[in-house]
């Protein structure tokens, strides 16, 4: 299981509505929180081993409306 987290800048006034699109229509999201500082929102997101990243942001993260920009975090190991 790969995880990702991404930073989304959102459109002005479309931050809540980003979110909710997210956690609506895109499986591997798991949770979106409203952050401060230079990003709108964080996405959690967990994609299988086998699942291109680059494909996966380009096809159904950028896709979203109300998307400006994005930076992506892999995720390494968790601890627990």
């Amino acid at each position: 299981m790969q995880t990702l987290f991404i930073q989304v800048k959102c459109e002005l006034g479309s931050s809540y509505d980003v979110a909710a699109a997210a956690v609506e229509t895109v499986d591997e999201v798991s949770e979106v929180h409203s952050t401060s500082g230079h990003y709108d929102l964080m996405l959690t997101c967990y994609l299988e081993d086998d699942t291109d990243i680059g494909h996966f942001v380009n096809k159904k993260i950028h896709a979203l409306p109300g998307i400006k920009d994005t930076y992506t975090i892999i995720g390494l190991k968790a601890f627990s």
